[in-house]
Protein backbone atom coordinates (compact mmCIF):
# COMPACT_ATOMS: atom_id res chain seq x y z
CA UNK A 1 0.00 0.00 0.00
CA UNK A 2 1.54 3.65 -1.40
CA UNK A 3 1.76 6.09 1.76
CA UNK A 4 -0.41 9.14 1.52
CA UNK A 5 2.25 12.23 0.70
CA UNK A 6 -0.12 14.42 -1.58
CA UNK A 7 0.00 17.16 0.85
CA UNK A 8 3.57 16.71 2.45
CA UNK A 9 4.74 19.77 -0.01
CA UNK A 10 3.72 23.39 -0.13
CA UNK A 11 1.51 23.37 -3.14
CA UNK A 12 -0.88 26.15 -4.72
CA UNK A 13 -4.72 25.87 -3.52
CA UNK A 14 -7.64 23.98 -5.28
CA UNK A 15 -10.35 22.08 -4.65
CA UNK A 16 -9.73 18.35 -3.69
CA UNK A 17 -10.33 15.37 -6.28
CA UNK A 18 -10.14 11.68 -6.67
CA UNK A 19 -7.81 11.63 -9.39
CA UNK A 20 -5.09 9.95 -9.66
CA UNK A 21 -2.98 10.79 -7.76
CA UNK A 22 -5.22 10.46 -5.00
CA UNK A 23 -6.28 7.00 -6.19
CA UNK A 24 -3.14 5.94 -5.81
CA UNK A 25 -2.65 5.95 -2.05
CA UNK A 26 -6.55 6.19 -1.33
CA UNK A 27 -6.24 3.39 1.51
CA UNK A 28 -3.81 4.43 3.59
CA UNK A 29 -4.99 8.30 3.36
CA UNK A 30 -8.36 6.95 4.44
CA UNK A 31 -7.07 4.23 6.48
CA UNK A 32 -5.23 7.20 8.14
CA UNK A 33 -7.47 9.95 8.11
CA UNK A 34 -10.86 8.32 9.20
CA UNK A 35 -10.51 7.26 12.85
CA UNK A 36 -11.76 3.36 13.64
CA UNK A 37 -12.34 3.25 9.83
CA UNK A 38 -11.41 -0.62 9.68
CA UNK A 39 -13.45 -0.95 13.05
CA UNK A 40 -16.47 0.57 10.83
CA UNK A 41 -15.90 -1.32 8.06
CA UNK A 42 -16.87 -4.67 10.39
CA UNK A 43 -19.75 -3.02 11.66
CA UNK A 44 -20.85 -2.77 8.25
CA UNK A 45 -19.95 -5.97 7.09
CA UNK A 46 -22.27 -7.60 10.18
CA UNK A 47 -25.00 -5.24 9.37
CA UNK A 48 -25.33 -6.25 5.95
CA UNK A 49 -24.77 -9.83 6.46
CA UNK A 50 -28.20 -8.88 8.40
CA UNK A 51 -30.13 -7.59 5.11
CA UNK A 52 -28.48 -8.42 2.18
CA UNK A 53 -31.14 -11.31 0.57
CA UNK A 54 -30.21 -13.82 -1.98
CA UNK A 55 -31.19 -12.93 -5.55
CA UNK A 56 -30.97 -8.74 -4.84
CA UNK A 57 -28.24 -6.16 -5.16
CA UNK A 58 -26.00 -4.65 -2.42
CA UNK A 59 -25.08 -0.90 -3.90
CA UNK A 60 -22.24 1.01 -2.72
CA UNK A 61 -22.49 4.43 -3.79
CA UNK A 62 -18.83 5.97 -4.26
CA UNK A 63 -17.63 2.86 -3.94
CA UNK A 64 -13.94 4.02 -4.31
CA UNK A 65 -11.59 1.25 -4.23
CA UNK A 66 -14.04 -1.09 -3.00
CA UNK A 67 -12.68 -1.90 0.13
CA UNK A 68 -16.32 -2.57 1.78
CA UNK A 69 -17.95 -5.04 -1.30
CA UNK A 70 -14.47 -6.89 -0.90
CA UNK A 71 -14.87 -7.15 2.97
CA UNK A 72 -18.21 -8.33 2.90
CA UNK A 73 -17.83 -10.63 -0.66
CA UNK A 74 -16.76 -13.68 1.80
CA UNK A 75 -20.14 -13.40 4.57
CA UNK A 76 -23.12 -13.61 1.71
CA UNK A 77 -24.84 -15.92 -0.47
CA UNK A 78 -22.84 -16.15 -4.04
CA UNK A 79 -26.65 -15.01 -5.92
CA UNK A 80 -26.41 -11.61 -4.71
CA UNK A 81 -25.06 -8.93 -7.17
CA UNK A 82 -22.55 -6.11 -6.13
CA UNK A 83 -23.14 -2.54 -7.82
CA UNK A 84 -20.20 0.12 -7.50
CA UNK A 85 -21.19 3.44 -8.58
CA UNK A 86 -18.50 6.25 -8.15
CA UNK A 87 -17.76 9.74 -9.89
CA UNK A 88 -13.93 8.78 -10.84
CA UNK A 89 -12.96 6.97 -13.44
CA UNK A 90 -9.44 6.37 -11.87
CA UNK A 91 -11.26 5.01 -8.35
CA UNK A 92 -13.27 2.70 -10.86
CA UNK A 93 -10.12 1.22 -12.39
CA UNK A 94 -8.77 0.50 -9.38
CA UNK A 95 -11.78 -1.06 -7.74
CA UNK A 96 -11.80 -3.33 -10.60
CA UNK A 97 -8.03 -4.09 -10.15
CA UNK A 98 -8.65 -4.89 -6.40
CA UNK A 99 -11.52 -7.19 -6.90
CA UNK A 100 -9.82 -8.97 -9.43
CA UNK A 101 -6.59 -9.77 -6.75
CA UNK A 102 -9.42 -10.71 -3.88
CA UNK A 103 -10.80 -13.34 -6.37
CA UNK A 104 -14.63 -11.29 -6.39
CA UNK A 105 -16.16 -14.22 -8.35
CA UNK A 106 -19.75 -12.94 -7.95
CA UNK A 107 -21.34 -10.58 -10.77
CA UNK A 108 -20.17 -7.15 -10.29
CA UNK A 109 -20.67 -3.60 -12.26
CA UNK A 110 -18.86 -0.92 -11.93
CA UNK A 111 -20.29 2.26 -13.22
CA UNK A 112 -19.44 6.09 -13.50
CA UNK A 113 -22.05 8.35 -11.56
CA UNK A 114 -22.98 11.97 -10.49
CA UNK A 115 -24.96 11.37 -7.35
CA UNK A 116 -25.36 15.10 -7.55
CA UNK A 117 -27.37 14.54 -10.99
CA UNK A 118 -29.56 11.05 -9.27
CA UNK A 119 -28.61 7.29 -8.90
CA UNK A 120 -30.73 4.05 -10.76
CA UNK A 121 -30.97 1.48 -8.10
CA UNK A 122 -32.85 -1.84 -8.92
CA UNK A 123 -33.49 -5.00 -6.32
CA UNK A 124 -31.50 -3.58 -3.90
CA UNK A 125 -31.16 -4.59 -0.04
CA UNK A 126 -28.50 -2.94 0.78
CA UNK A 127 -27.11 0.64 -0.34
CA UNK A 128 -23.89 1.95 1.57
CA UNK A 129 -22.77 5.33 1.34
CA UNK A 130 -19.66 5.40 3.28
CA UNK A 131 -18.22 8.67 3.66
CA UNK A 132 -20.13 9.97 0.06
CA UNK A 133 -23.04 12.04 0.87
CA UNK A 134 -20.73 14.64 2.49
CA UNK A 135 -19.39 15.40 -1.01
CA UNK A 136 -22.93 15.59 -3.01
CA UNK A 137 -23.83 19.15 -2.57
CA UNK A 138 -25.99 20.31 0.28
CA UNK A 139 -28.58 21.35 -2.81
CA UNK A 140 -29.28 17.68 -3.75
CA UNK A 141 -28.97 15.93 -1.08
CA UNK A 142 -33.03 15.52 -0.13
CA UNK A 143 -33.34 14.91 -3.18
CA UNK A 144 -31.05 12.04 -3.64
CA UNK A 145 -31.70 10.50 -0.50
CA UNK A 146 -35.49 10.17 -0.93
CA UNK A 147 -34.55 8.86 -4.54
CA UNK A 148 -32.86 5.94 -2.64
CA UNK A 149 -35.46 5.76 -0.37
CA UNK A 150 -38.15 5.17 -3.22
CA UNK A 151 -36.16 2.63 -5.16
CA UNK A 152 -35.20 0.17 -1.84
CA UNK A 153 -36.74 -3.32 -1.64
CA UNK A 154 -39.14 -3.10 1.32
CA UNK A 155 -36.85 -4.24 4.32
CA UNK A 156 -34.01 -2.98 2.85
CA UNK A 157 -31.61 -0.80 4.60
CA UNK A 158 -29.14 2.53 4.05
CA UNK A 159 -25.59 2.35 5.81
CA UNK A 160 -24.45 6.07 6.19
CA UNK A 161 -20.99 6.85 7.18
CA UNK A 162 -20.22 10.79 7.50
CA UNK A 163 -17.93 13.53 8.74
CA UNK A 164 -20.12 15.46 10.99
CA UNK A 165 -20.36 18.64 12.67
CA UNK A 166 -20.90 19.34 16.59
CA UNK A 167 -24.12 19.85 17.61
CA UNK A 168 -23.19 23.19 18.48
CA UNK A 169 -19.71 25.76 17.98
CA UNK A 170 -18.48 24.95 21.44
CA UNK A 171 -18.33 21.07 20.64
CA UNK A 172 -17.77 21.73 17.25
CA UNK A 173 -14.52 23.31 17.89
CA UNK A 174 -13.34 20.81 20.31
CA UNK A 175 -14.19 18.06 18.24
CA UNK A 176 -12.00 19.71 15.17
CA UNK A 177 -9.58 20.01 17.45
CA UNK A 178 -9.32 16.66 18.74
CA UNK A 179 -9.15 15.38 15.38
CA UNK A 180 -6.41 16.99 14.16
CA UNK A 181 -4.44 15.66 17.18
CA UNK A 182 -5.43 12.50 15.89
CA UNK A 183 -4.18 13.12 12.32
CA UNK A 184 -0.97 14.03 13.57
CA UNK A 185 -0.73 10.93 15.71
CA UNK A 186 -1.16 9.16 12.99
CA UNK A 187 1.97 11.00 11.25
CA UNK A 188 0.20 13.90 9.19
CA UNK A 189 2.46 16.91 9.47
CA UNK A 190 0.54 20.23 10.25
CA UNK A 191 1.23 21.15 6.60
CA UNK A 192 -0.76 18.53 5.58
CA UNK A 193 -3.47 18.96 7.36
CA UNK A 194 -4.04 22.38 6.59
CA UNK A 195 -3.22 22.20 2.64
CA UNK A 196 -5.80 18.91 2.79
CA UNK A 197 -8.14 21.04 4.71
CA UNK A 198 -8.18 23.87 2.63
CA UNK A 199 -8.61 21.34 -0.33
CA UNK A 200 -11.74 19.89 0.75
CA UNK A 201 -13.13 23.33 2.14
CA UNK A 202 -15.71 23.74 -0.61
CA UNK A 203 -15.92 20.18 -1.52
CA UNK A 204 -16.84 18.37 2.09
CA UNK A 205 -19.76 20.10 3.19
CA UNK A 206 -20.34 17.71 6.27
CA UNK A 207 -24.29 18.01 8.30
CA UNK A 208 -24.76 17.69 11.91
CA UNK A 209 -25.68 14.05 13.02
CA UNK A 210 -29.24 15.31 14.04
CA UNK A 211 -29.28 16.76 10.34
CA UNK A 212 -28.65 13.93 8.79
CA UNK A 213 -31.11 12.06 10.84
CA UNK A 214 -34.37 14.09 10.55
CA UNK A 215 -33.37 13.59 6.46
CA UNK A 216 -33.46 9.79 6.99
CA UNK A 217 -36.73 10.55 8.62
CA UNK A 218 -38.44 13.42 6.55
CA UNK A 219 -37.59 10.72 2.99
CA UNK A 220 -39.90 7.96 4.90
CA UNK A 221 -37.21 5.37 6.59
CA UNK A 222 -39.21 3.68 9.40
CA UNK A 223 -36.30 3.17 11.82
CA UNK A 224 -32.97 4.57 12.20
CA UNK A 225 -30.26 4.85 15.05
CA UNK A 226 -26.33 5.66 14.92
CA UNK A 227 -24.23 2.44 15.66
CA UNK A 228 -20.59 4.20 14.87
CA UNK A 229 -19.72 8.03 17.04
CA UNK A 230 -16.59 9.48 17.41
CA UNK A 231 -16.30 13.04 17.50
CA UNK A 232 -16.51 14.67 13.99
CA UNK A 233 -17.48 10.98 12.58
CA UNK A 234 -20.31 9.10 12.42
CA UNK A 235 -22.86 5.86 10.94
CA UNK A 236 -25.89 5.46 10.85
CA UNK A 237 -28.11 2.56 9.67
CA UNK A 238 -32.06 3.78 8.54
CA UNK A 239 -34.70 0.65 7.46
CA UNK A 240 -37.01 0.89 4.64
Amino acid sequence: MSKDKVFDEKQSAEDFKFGEKVVSVFDDMVGRSVPYYHEIQRMMVEQIKDFAKPGTNIYDLGCSTGTTLINVDPHIDESINFVGLDNSKEMLVKCESKFEEAGVTRKFDLNYCDLNEGVRIENASVVIMCLTLQFVRPLYRERLIQSVYDQLNDDACLILIEKVLGEDSLFNRLFIKYYYDYKKRREYSELEISQKREALENVLIPYKVEENKELLNKVGFRYQDVFFKWYNFSGLIAIK
